[in-house]
């Protein structure tokens, strides 16, 4: 049987319905606690609705569908379609059903109703990621409507709790741990929430930092009796870069993996106390451990050697000596996580991208240092895993989010031919 002609095209009425109704949930699954914690279990049930007629549960077709749940109203659901040949396994994993917080003023439209402008298809969750969530609902819907008969057992993954760490042991992670997709060690892991159609092969660590400055307030017509905090601030910052770009400079696998920026280490933030926040994006060729050692080493330099760095002006200084004072810095580390190597010899890859320059017409497998922070924890667990998304990167996180349609087709028939190539 041919499997990408017996698949078809994505049907369009039946995804848009779906997508509707999933869109029309927004607003209850936005995902940032304390204020906002995302109730998945909205979402899950329009997906049971359209998959529980086609599974075993009610007799009427082959779908095994298990929904799991470790916090109410927080579910995770395991979707499988059973193949012919024990052990030959592919899966979709990543779709995950909570989004980004929108604030409808600032919309040009209803971020929490599905709304059609030709081909765009406009809500909050369209690009990240309700649109794939109702994507692999449509795949797996019609695999079942169609009895195809497969070697391979096909397994689809919705997770919960994918946009925010503050509460853990809900989503992915919790699943993991109770060895409910070891059986998807056995082949390919595609993970679906990335954007524009091509795979991703790289993602980055992050590590959230925070520098805070001690100095000493005195009389602006005295200035010889303080310590500016500003300027102590930015010349331990310029002095604590110089040294990091110095040893994490630009990898030379990052032109292999065709990343966008190599690591980086920069403020973004600063407040009124003189504390400065900012990130660490680290390409996955260096250890996160290592670099927040290097961080602390560099603070713990410029303090003991605060009187060799930079000043700004004929009085400007950073220690006091007759009051026994000196300026001083601190730094501290939010939760961190590691990027991302997409194993580039593995057959998953390769099935992605002929899929991909098949469907789409070209492939140029791309790299970033934005965030998966999920998928480090599989591939460390021995996960094949490879990465792609049929959003878009440009409304990805944004104001008046939006997808299209005809690139979710694309997604549709990427998946059929993955299957399609998977039999062999």
């Amino acid at each position: 049987m041919d499997v990408k002609k017996t698949l078809g095209d994505l049907d369009k009425e039946s995804f848009i319905t779906l997508l509707s109704k999933l869109i029309g949930e927004a607003k209850f699954v936005q995902n940032n606690p304390p204020d906002l914690i995302p109730q998945e279990d909205r979402v899950v049930k329009h997906v049971l609705d359209s998959l529980l007629p086609l599974s075993t549960t009610t007799g009427g077709g082959p779908l095994l569908i298990n929904h799991v749940t470790y916090y109410p109203g927080r579910g995770n659901v395991i979707i499988e379609y059973p193949g012919t040949v024990p052990g030959k396994v592919l899966s979709f994993v990543g779709c995950h059903m909570d989004v980004v917080t929108a604030n409808p003023e600032d919309w040009e439209f209803d971020p929490f109703s599905l709304s059609i402008d030709g081909d765009k298809l406009r809500g909050r969750g369209t690009t990240d990621c309700l649109g794939h969530v109702a994507l692999v609902t449509e795949l797996m819907k019609r695999l079942a409507e169609t009895k195809l008969k497969l070697n391979s057992t096909v397994i689809v993954v919705l997770i919960a709790n994918e946009e925010n760490s503050a509460i853990s042991g809900v989503g992915v992670d919790a699943v993991v741990k109770d060895g409910l997709l070891n059986k998807l060690k056995d082949g390919p892991l595609f993970w679906i929430d990335t954007a524009d159609k091509q795979p991703c092969i790289g993602t980055g660590g992050s590590i959230p930092w925070k520098l805070h400055v001690t100095g000493k307030l005195f009389h602006s017509g005295l200035v010889h009796k303080a310590i500016n905090l500003l300027e102590l601030a930015m010349e331990a910052l310029k002095e604590i870069q110089s040294q990091f770009y110095r040893d994490f400079p630009p990898h030379e696998k990052e032109k292999v993996y065709e990343y966008a920026t190599p690591s980086t280490m920069k403020p973004t933030q600063w407040s009124w106390k003189c504390t400065i926040s900012g990130d660490v994006r680290l390409t996955p060729f260096y250890d996160v451990k290592d670099v927040m050692k290097k961080l602390q080493e560099y603070v713990d330099d410029i303090n003991e050697n605060i009187t060799k760095l930079d000043t700004r002006g004929p009085v400007s200084k950073y220690v006091l000596p007759d009051e026994n004072l000196r300026g001083r810095l601190t730094i501290s580390f939010d939760e961190a996580s590691s990027g991302v190597a997409c194993d580039l010899e593995s057959r998953g890859f390769h099935v992605l991208c002929k899929a991909t320059e098949e469907v789409v017409g070209h492939v140029k497998p791309y790299s970033i240092t934005g965030t998966l922070p999920l998928i480090r924890e599989l591939q460390d667990e021995g996960f094949d895993v490879q990465t792609s998304g049929y959003g878009l990167m440009s409304t990805y996180h944004a104001k008046n989010e939006y997808c299209l349609f005809s690139d979710m087709a694309q997604g549709y028939r990427g998946f059929a031919s993955v299957i399609s190539q998977l039999e062999d």
